[in-house]
């Protein structure tokens, strides 16, 4: 059998020397301490730089975030500032389409108005077709005898190729005739008034009774020279002088 071999241990003495009475000390340290003691000094500068590496990155990241959270402040600050402009700018846009909607609606109210008004003043001015105001001959014609008491009717000599006309809107009440007038036409008017129209010779009727009329319509056609006519006007079952509402002759 092989003799087993003991390793040994190495170790170091460590001699003390006192400087006053000469005593010393005399200790034993193991290899393995010492080793200890190089690396714990080792250890600890590895440990002290990476919590110093670690401090810097950490410093350097939040200055970075900080950097960053700054610029998105003033991002935000900036989008704040253009929203309010836009949300100015869009309530200046909104007021200037109300009141643009405002003059176009004013300006379509005066333009509908503006027919109205000159409709009723044309109204206004209008004289009403339902008096008989017209002239009651078409022609060449000549007055002969004006209105009075004892004459209450216009007498007109007609020639031929003439017409008489009503002298304004109405009806056509009566077509009749007598020993003195063979062509008698009376027109009914709604203003009150009555219109008579008196033929003294033959002559062509254009009219039949109940037609509505208006102020212009051919009511007998003259075919012969010199035939007279007599026109009335009654209202309220009185006669009236003619001229006194004609306003336009021939």
């Amino acid at each position: 059998m092989k003799e087993q071999r003991h390793k040994r241990k190495e170790s170091f003495s460590v001699l003390l020397v006192s400087n006053t009475d000469r005593s010393s000390r005399q200790f034993q340290i193991s290899l393995l301490s010492i080793r200890l003691l190089i690396a714990l000094p080792i250890l600890l500068l590895v440990a002290v730089a990476l919590l110093a590496w670690q401090y810097s990155m950490s410093y350097r990241s939040e200055e970075a975030l900080r950097a960053q959270l700054a610029s998105q402040e003033d991002l935000s600050a900036q989008l704040a500032q253009e929203r309010a402009a836009w949300d100015t700018e869009r309530q200046a846009l909104a007021a200037e389409n109300q009141e643009l909607r405002q003059t176009v609606q004013e300006q379509a109210a005066l333009q509908v108005e503006a027919p109205k008004e000159e409709e009723e003043v044309q109204e206004a001015e209008a004289p009403d077709s339902t008096v008989p105001t017209r002239y009651p001959y078409q022609g060449s014609g000549v007055l002969e005898g004006t209105y009075s008491e004892e004459h209450p009717f216009l007498s007109i000599s007609t020639y031929a190729e003439g017409d008489i006309i009503a002298a304004g809107d109405g009806t056509v009440t009566a077509v009749t005739s007598d020993d003195s007038y063979p062509h008698i036409i009376e027109v009914t008017h709604e203003s009150g008034y009555t219109s008579r129209y008196l033929c003294r010779k033959e002559a062509e009727p254009k009219i039949e009774e109940g037609t509505a009329v208006e102020a212009g319509h051919v009511l007998i056609h003259i075919t012969t020279d010199n035939t007279p006519l007599d026109y009335q006007i009654i209202y309220e079952e009185a006669p009236v002088d003619p001229l006194t509402l004609i306003d336009a002759k021939g």
